[in-house]
């Protein structure tokens, strides 16, 4: 939907008033590289895409919030006076409903709104479509309120929504990537200590190709906790011998001789490889060497694959497929895993003909239909004029 079939969308639903319309976006994220190591005190390769969210949003007269969604039949309405509680009835709501109770927690004054949705995300694809989503509703009601808004504060405070009312124990990649996003950069973030620096996203030739299994995934519902289980198993084992912080830091052979476990070993050895195909991901990139950014994907998927066993049949048809493409230069998983996209770097001269060979390759293999989406890197949330 174009900006005007948005407002027309937004009268409809809500009517008209004396209150201005204004509209925001958050944009999606995709990391290049280093994933579950963002709760483990790795670095990451996180960039915003041009997929995203759009809230047209308009103040009220009261204290009740109500929100809708263009791809949703449910309504969502909050009373600001009232306590706000997780409600698994609620669906999609529980983002932001989890955004405005920890604003008001925060002790932050916040007046009514109409609120209107809009996504070019596909849901439950490994996009941060949860995270664009609480990122865009703290930054709009502040902005609505006319409070002054932190970024990294308002990064946090999502995460902590995340852990705390949603019930996922997620890092802090996604949330920081969409707040902080900067357009033709990825960023190189160090989730120990929210240390970030912005390095020029050049790929010559090469577009960033996504492409979405449409095998869903809930991280609620998962073994993604399981897995954060795991490897705080690996590093308290580690901290018998020696007083690390993060898992990330663990020497080779620490994780060969103090785990038992071999499953736990296993995961393990995936955040200290992971970190370290980050760090070659970085060095390559400013160097302008995409063959080797591109061995360090592959290398990444097969970690992910193998050693945390996180991603799946499809996932890795898809990897295969596009691989096996003559101009192709890296594919990866991206994201959570169980399911969502892959991500390959392709020659703009072969984008179709790949998504051709890749959309029968997993037809094939799998009897399903994969989507293909040509991204972006674009600048994080953010006000968009009237």
């Amino acid at each position: 939907m174009d900006h005007a079939e948005l407002t027309s969308a937004f009268l409809k639903l809500y009517g008209k008033s004396e209150q201005s319309i204004r509209y925001f976006f958050a944009p999606g994220r995709v990391n290049l590289i280093g994933d579950h190591i963002d709760y483990n005190g790795g670095m990451v390769m996180p960039v915003a895409i041009s997929l995203g969210i759009t809230a047209v949003i308009r103040k009220r007269d009261d204290q009740t919030i109500r929100l809708n969604s263009t791809d949703r039949a449910t309504q969502i309405i909050i009373d600001l006076e009232n306590d706000i509680k997780f409600d698994e009835n609620a669906g999609w709501g529980n983002y932001p409903m989890g955004v405005i109770n920890h604003l008001k927690a925060a002790k932050l004054a916040l007046c009514g709104a109409d609120v209107l949705f809009h996504s070019t995300l596909p849901i439950g694809a490994g996009l941060s479509s949860s995270a664009c989503l609480e990122i865009l509703t703290g930054y709009s009601m502040m902005k609505l309120n006319d409070l002054k808004v932190d970024k990294l504060a308002l990064a946090l405070l999502c995460q902590e929504v995340e852990n705390k009312f949603i019930g996922v124990q997620c890092g802090i990649m996604d949330q920081f990537a969409i707040a902080l996003g900067k357009k033709g950069h990825a960023m190189y973030l160090n989730s120990s200590n929210l240390e970030c620096e912005h390095i020029p996203f050049e790929t010559e030739d090469y577009k960033l190709l996504i492409i979405n299994s449409n095998v869903a995934r809930e991280l609620a519902d998962s073994i993604y906790n399981f897995r954060r289980k795991q490897c705080l198993a690996a590093l308290q084992a580690i901290q018998q011998e020696r007083p690390i912080k993060f898992l990330c830091d663990a020497k080779f052979s620490e994780i060969e001789e103090l785990i038992e476990d071999d499953e736990i070993k296993s995961r393990a050895k995936h955040a200290v490889w992971e970190n370290q195909y980050v760090q070659e991901a970085k060095e390559a990139l400013e160097e302008g060497d995409l063959k080797t950014f591109g061995e360090c994907m592959d290398a990444s998927h097969l970690s992910l694959a193998n050693d945390y066993e996180v991603s799946t049949k499809e996932l890795d048809v898809l990897v295969d497929g596009v691989r096996s493409t003559e101009d192709c230069i890296g594919a990866r998983m991206t994201g959570a895993g169980f399911g969502g996209c892959v991500i390959g770097l392709v020659h703009k001269d072969s984008l179709q003909a790949t998504k051709d060979y890749v959309a029968n390759h997993y037809k094939m293999y799998t009897q399903m239909e994969a989507d293909f989406y040509d991204c972006e890197v674009v600048d994080g949330v953010r006000e968009l004029l009237s």
